[in-house]
This record gives structure tokens, sequence and C-alpha cells, in this order.
């Protein structure tokens, strides 16, 4: 039997997937393709259709024209590539490419007109049954302006932005350098537009509809919790917890009954039983900052953990089964510790699934201007309004920043102070550590 046919014999008849983020649009449409007898299966973003392709092996596909986690046309091309087979359609119409054809095609845009178009059109789609007509959407730049917002944490300070700022960015700032970027994989966290990041984001998109177990490396003050919870918010995990433990500031003493919980009497101040931070993330991401201080001790119960998904609190005999995405991130050469003894070389390879790497900002020096507007835009919400003089800027950019993007932001931040009531900053106001001074 040729591939073809056995592909073709996967696929899961009268099975479509709807992805879009309008809700009225889908409930619209999968009420009329459940009364034409498909099985429907909605995805809000396009992490989450992708992990019904992967599972379900539809017919068909119907694709919005925009997603809040994927950019749609590459999404496309990525969807053809993987299943050939596969019907895809895009919701107003336009052509999605690829040679497939469902032997169903014509419900699938019967469903389409009906649930986009107002009942003063039926007439319209009697007249020209092999179309359909075009609606009135939000444009993909409206969209991007209502889209997910970022959180307001510092740490998410270091690469976070709204769309909206993402959007003026790149417009305003980058100027001539914009006609020759692909910003397909970007997300609304990451500042940026250089080719690291750009590749960053592109592995975060890869990898987080997935549960594999990430390790992010990175120096100090990079961001590496911002591309954690990059990884939670497009997984199929995004509703579920998001617990964040850095093992550096836990006492190693307390570290075992923070992770896995305890009982009541386990250990001396042990009141009551509570429950650990590895149970507290049942059916979301656990993210391990600093994971190159946990005690050797403690790496093996981890390890344990990792490969059987079975915890054991302090004090207690039994076993818990639960569902957890552990992410990890360190500033430190793991696999050299490893290979030194320092650190087991077996739970670093059981966390170096898919390592990610979060690149320093002195290997990304271009993006210092969306960064610095970013900053100042963020600093400006509490107080007044400052500007970089261009002179400040090129004094910015002939630094090395060993303590990377949060340096920066300290860096700012002192300067809009020193400035005063006046509203640009100028190389004078720029203070850098004279030791690492270029």
């Amino acid at each position: 039997m040729s591939t073809t046919a056995n592909m073709t014999e996967q696929v899961a008849i009268r099975t479509v997937v709807l992805a879009s983020a309008d809700v009225g649009l889908r409930q619209r449409l999968a009420s009329r393709l459940k009364g034409l007898r498909w099985q429907v299966r909605e995805a809000g973003g396009g992490a989450e259709a992708m992990a019904h392709l992967e599972t379900l092996r539809p017919e068909a596909i119907l694709l919005d024209t925009w997603l809040p986690d994927l950019e749609v046309t590459e999404f496309a091309g990525q969807i053809l590539q993987m299943y050939p087979m596969l019907e895809l359609l895009r919701v107003d119409g336009s052509e999605a490419g690829g040679a497939s054809r469902s032997p169903r095609r014509n419900e699938l845009l019967l469903a389409l007109r009906e649930a986009q178009c107002s009942p003063a059109d039926t007439a319209a789609w009697a007249a020209a049954p092999g179309t359909i007509p075009p609606t009135v959407r939000m444009t993909e730049v409206s969209r991007t302006l209502a889209g997910s917002s970022v959180g307001t944490s510092r740490e998410a300070a270091i690469t976070g932005g709204s769309a909206r700022e993402q959007l003026d960015r790149r417009d305003v700032l980058a100027g001539g350098l914009g006609s020759g970027l692909s910003e397909m994989w970007m997300l609304p966290e990451m500042i940026g537009a250089s080719a690291p990041m750009q590749e960053l984001a592109r592995l975060i998109r890869m990898v987080a509809p997935r549960s594999t177990t990430v390790l992010i490396e990175g120096e100090t003050g990079t961001g590496k919790e911002v591309v954690a919870r990059a990884l939670h918010r497009l997984s199929m995990r995004a509703s579920r917890p998001f617990v964040v433990l850095n093992c550096a500031a836990i006492p190693e003493a307390l570290l075992e009954a923070e992770l896995f919980g305890h009982t009541r009497g386990a250990f001396t101040g042990a009141v009551q039983s509570r429950t650990g931070r590895i149970e507290a993330a049942d059916g979301g991401t656990l993210f391990l900052d600093e994971i190159g201080e946990m005690p050797l001790a403690l790496q093996a119960k981890m390890l344990r953990f990792l490969e059987s998904g079975e915890l054991q609190r302090v004090g207690d005999n039994d076993t818990v089964r639960v569902d957890v995405r552990v992410i990890a991130a360190t500033h430190q050469p793991l696999e050299k510790r490893a290979s030194e003894g320092s650190f087991r070389l077996d739970l670093y390879h059981r966390l170096a699934v898919f390592p990610v790497e979060v690149p320093p900002l002195r290997e990304r020096l271009e993006d210092l201007p969306l960064l610095a507007e970013s900053f100042l835009e963020q600093m400006g919400q509490v107080a007044p309004r400052k500007r970089l003089a261009p002179e400040a800027l090129a004094r910015l950019g002939e630094y090395h920043w060993p303590g990377n993007v949060r340096e920066l932001m300290h860096v700012l931040e002192r300067a809009t102070i020193l400035c005063a009531a006046r509203p640009e900053i100028t190389p004078e106001e720029i203070r850098l550590r004279r030791a690492t001074r270029l």
C-alpha cells in the first residue's frame, strides 16, 4: 500500500478542527457543521489546534485570519507540510494553498457562508454559490492591538511589552530595518527584532504545544522567566497554574518540603500538612529557576518524579500522581558541572530534552532602541515621560552589558531620576560601571 494510502486511512472522516479566537464565530460555525454531521473540535489558538491535529488526524481544518499565538500564514504552511492530506480552508474564503480537496468541501463552504453572512446576503449566496462573500472583520492590526496583555511584573518587563507597544516600536523605531525582517515567529513578550530573538521565538513556538521538558539557559538578567511564561501561555496548559520556585532562594533544609509538600509532624515546625509546589502545579507548568542550586540529594528525588510523574510528600508513605510540565532555568553551565560531579548527569539529560538559550544583550545590541523605548514608556506611566538623546543611545551601545537587559532597565531608571525635570536623557545621566565599560 502506498504512503499516500496509508496517510488517507489515518484521517478521521467528518472531523474538522476550527481554529479561531472569535468565540462567537466558532459557535456559529460549530452549530452549522454539527448540523451537517461533522464532528467539530474547537481551538482558540494555533497551539491548541496543533494538539488536535496530532491526536485526531482530522479531515479538515478551518483557520481564521488571525490567531493570538501564531502567525497564520506561517502556521498554515506548517500544517500543509506536516499533513498534506488535510483540507485547509481560511474562514474569509482566501486561498490557503495546498492541493488536497475534501469530498465534502462544499459542506464546509456552506457552513462558512452561513456563519459569516447576515440573512440579507442569502440572495448573494444563491447567485454565486462557489464563493464566500466578503465580511466585515477586524483588521489584523486591530486584533493585535486588542490581543493578549503581558504581565506587569518587573521580571516580565525584561523582555515584555504589549502588542500595541510592539507594533508602535517596530513602526517607529525599526525604520529601514523593518522591510527585511521576518516577524512571523515573534511573540508579544519579546522585545527586539534581531536574528537571535527571532530564533528564540521560533523555538518557543515549536516546543510550547508539547509537554516536553525545557531547559532555559542564559546569563543573569536575560529574561529566562519571561521565556518560561511564554512557553506556558502558548501551551495547552495555559488555563492551568504556572508555579514558580527559585531553588536558590529556599534554604536547603526546606527545599524538599517546599517542592514535594509535607505531612503534619514530618519535621520540627510542621504543625500542619502542606501541599508542595509540584502538586500545586498539577495540570499546569512548574518553573524551577536556578535549578543548578538544587542540592545533589534532592536531585535524585527530582529525577524520579520526572521519570514517573509520582511524588511522595515528606513524612508520607503514599505516592501521589500529578500531571506537570517542568521548565527549568539556569545561568550555570550544567553540562560542565555534571562532568565535574557537582550536578547529576542523568538529571541534566532529563531536563535538557529541549534546551533553549536566551541570548545576552551584547549579542543583540541592535535591539537596544526598542528595549530602551519600552522601558522609558513603562517608567513614564508613573512619572513624567523621558526620551533618550541620540548621544545617550550611542553611549548605551558602547557598553557590553554584563547584567544584560535587567541592567539596562536599572541604568535607564537611574537616568530618569538624574535628569530631574528635563524631558531628555543626555550622556551625563547614563552612569555605567567603570570597571566593565568598553
